[in-house]
């Protein structure tokens, strides 16, 4: 056992990392550390410093997925386990939910929910060396949760050969599958995801948050609806200071000053 924090966060140039930070048990999501994770996130919804939130793990994996003998160890009791998916879905949502974009900086292994937790960040850069899986089935325990998040970062074929097999796919293959945007040498990792967290936190937060929103919506709508709601997504939008701002810029040929409005 130990006493240091099961979440780790440190603010920069308003980028918020979040480390999981159980690196003796490969950052296995314990119901205390998806409890750090939700309150952490709340915490973040509403921090005007933050623009951009990066998630990794400490030692030498991101995240292996639930943590199975905390599950033994309870006994796979129904209140215990219905509890437990059920926090862990508030915090994938949550990632989902966040008006700031959430960058999954991943290396050593993200399987079952570690995978799941990729699948839900807006963007994901990997080390070279990274493998990733959903592995339940392997156990008698098929990635219901995690497929989720799963089959809507990747295409069905792709989803369910992960999902049935539970094989190990390595980075290059994860990045053919659309699971994470970047491979990066390990050695680079950290500084490539700070480079793109900076370049993504330089642009209005308003116009990120209200961005955001909109993708994730008009993907559950109709062709129809998706126009009708991002119509007027676009119009509140124009509505906004930073939206004037970053026009008269551009026609000023100047660098726009956001105010977050």
């Amino acid at each position: 056992m130990t006493d240091s924090p099961l979440l780790l966060r440190d603010d920069a140039d308003g980028v918020a990392t979040l480390t999981l930070n159980r690196p003796q048990a490969r950052n296995a999501l314990s119901q205390g550390l998806l409890e750090a994770l939700g309150t952490a996130l709340a915490d973040l919804a509403t921090d005007q410093g933050v623009r951009v939130v990066v998630l990794a793990g400490a030692g030498p994996a991101f995240c292996a997925g639930h943590d199975l003998k905390e599950l033994r160890a309870a006994g796979y009791q129904r209140g215990y386990t219905e509890s437990l998916f059920a926090a862990c879905a508030e915090v994938m949502t949550a990632i989902v939910r966040l008006p700031k974009p959430v960058i999954a900086r991943v290396h050593g292994i993200a399987t079952a929910a570690g995978c799941q937790l990729v699948a839900s960040c807006d963007l994901a850069v990997t080390a070279d060396d990274a493998r990733f899986a959903t592995p339940g089935v392997n156990i008698g325990l098929f990635c219901s949760t995690p497929m989720v998040a799963l089959s809507r970062a990747v295409a069905p074929k792709q989803a369910m050969q992960m999902l049935l097999t539970g094989d190990l796919i390595d980075a290059p293959t994860a990045l053919r599958f659309g699971l994470v945007n970047e491979l990066v040498p390990a050695a680079d990792l950290v500084a490539r995801t700070a480079a793109l967290a900076g370049q993504i936190a330089a642009k209005s937060p308003l116009t990120l948050a209200m961005g955001k929103e909109a993708f994730y919506r008009q993907a559950e709508l109709s062709l129809d609806q998706a126009y009708a709601y991002t119509r007027e997504v676009m119009v509140r939008n124009l509505e906004a200071h930073d939206a004037r701002e970053g026009i008269d810029a551009f026609i000023d040929k100047r660098a726009p000053v956001w105010c977050g409005r």
